[in-house]
């Protein structure tokens, strides 16, 4: 044999003395991507898989090393129907999970295509790879819009990183032209801001936080956020948070745009509680006027999207007070008709 043939076997006697080494742990990802109920493997398939790896496998060590896996958690079976054979049984996450987690990370907004793309592979290498086939979804959803800001997958790790180490923020933050141009608001200069929760309305991830400048609660777009660094100095705004209710918050504003906040009665037909439940919660003051219609007392941030709401849902539905808000309310209805009279 000469020299270099000499150094190959070496070399490849190396890769099979390694290999067995760490053959429980190849034998483990074996199951884990090649096995589920529907295709166990047999100990001739099993014994093929893992010579290709180097491995050799004899019969009593297989049944070892598959006992020390059943050990160490791994929920292996054995099929004695055809097809007959060995496969893990049981995963952290089941199919239909899984199938939930990938259509979320499809059909949602703030997440870039790219991003999706790549969260949606590692969700499948959480299943064996034919299972992983039943997850390439397509979610059917109508002109959906994936955010544009490839950095926002990473503001939100650096946004939850200042929160849990109390630790304040500064950022750029943008707004679009009509040339589709991004355009820094402040002139460009830098928010300064206590984070303290971020939320999730309207398809849109937002942080809520004490912006040091103004010493007032305020609402982000993280998708609009840019150059995001942590700051050394600890959060301010602890008492005006502690007295902040976040859910209450988020029911109240409409598109998460502000407006004084003001309490409401508004007459619905019966046919909307569903939306008004939908919008508010179970717990908002619902009071039956008559038997096709019912009051309900809400709380909300007045603007113009709330108008637009009401007025979405059409002729069934009618603001009863405050005086203030229902005079404001005409006179837009009456500068939009306005608007589009014929002339």
């Amino acid at each position: 044999m000469t020299r270099s043939g000499i150094s190959r076997c070496r070399e490849y006697n190396m890769t099979r003395i390694s290999n067995q080494k760490t053959k429980i742990l190849y034998l483990m990802r074996l199951f884990e991507e090649e096995s589920d109920e529907e295709h166990p493997l047999t100990r001739k398939k099993i014994e093929e898989k893992m010579g290709n790896l180097g491995i050799r496998m004899e019969r009593k060590t297989l049944y070892n090393d598959i006992e020390t896996l059943k050990n160490f958690g791994l929920d292996i079976s054995y099929r004695k129907a055809p097809p007959e054979g060995y496969f893990l049984a049981h995963r952290d996450f089941e199919l239909a999970e899984l199938k939930l987690l990938v259509d979320a990370v499809q059909s949602s907004r703030f997440i870039t295509e790219k991003k999706s793309d790549s969260l949606i592979r590692k969700i499948e290498r959480l299943a064996s790879r034919f299972e992983a086939g039943q997850l390439q979804r397509q979610v059917v959803v109508s002109d959906r819009i994936k955010a544009m800001n490839e950095s926002i997958y990473y503001n939100v790790d650096k946004l939850h990183t200042a929160i849990s180490t109390n630790r304040q923020i500064s950022f750029h933050y943008f707004e679009w032209t009509v040339l589709k141009e991004m355009r820094l608001k402040k002139n460009g200069g830098v928010y300064r801001v206590s984070p303290w929760a971020l939320t999730w309305d309207n398809e849109n991830y937002y942080l809520i936080g004490c912006d040091t400048d103004v010493k007032a609660i305020k609402h982000f777009r993280v998708d609009k956020m840019l150059d995001i660094e942590v700051l050394e100095c600890p959060r301010e705004g602890r008492d005006e948070f502690g007295k902040f209710d976040l859910a209450r918050y988020t029911k109240r504003t409409f598109g998460m745009f502000g407006g004084k906040t003001e309490v409401v009665r508004i007459r619905f037909h019966n046919r909307f509680v569903g939306v008004v439940i939908d919008r508010f919660g179970k717990d908002v003051a619902l009071h039956p006027d008559g038997e096709e219609r019912f009051i309900a007392r809400v709380e909300v941030a007045v603007s113009e999207q709330f108008y637009g709401w009401l007025t979405g849902l059409g002729r069934d539905v009618e603001l009863l007070s405050p005086e203030r808000v229902i005079k404001e309310y005409h006179s837009l209805l009456d500068d939009l008709a306005e608007k589009y009279k014929e002339k």
